[in-house]
């Protein structure tokens, strides 16, 4: 069996990656993708633990589940905001988005 430690540190790299993203990118596709990395992290997390604690139960799956799910609405919501704002800005750059009025 791969010891917990390891699922650990990969998802902390993953985590740290999407961080990093966020905060150092300006493209809203691309912190979109980094939130998403970020979603990966804890859903490996959430499994991991519940594998190592209850080996035989589906808890850790059923939220992983749950946040896959939240993600895709989350992105859904998101990309049609960036559609609305490139439509308006023509860009997808997030310091265009001073103001998202009509």
């Amino acid at each position: 069996m791969i010891p917990l430690e390891n699922f650990l540190l990969l998802s902390a790299a993953l985590f740290a990656i999407g961080f990093y993203g966020v905060l150092a990118r300006r493209s809203a596709i691309l912190i979109l993708m980094s939130v998403e990395l970020m979603l990966a992290a804890v859903s490996i997390n959430l499994v991991a633990f519940a594998a190592y604690l209850d080996p035989e139960g589906l808890t850790g799956m059923i939220f992983a589940i749950f946040v896959i799910t939240i993600a895709a609405a989350e992105v859904g919501l998101a990309l049609g905001i960036v559609l609305r704002l490139y439509r308006e800005r023509q860009t997808a750059n997030v310091d265009a988005a001073d103001e998202l009025k009509w």
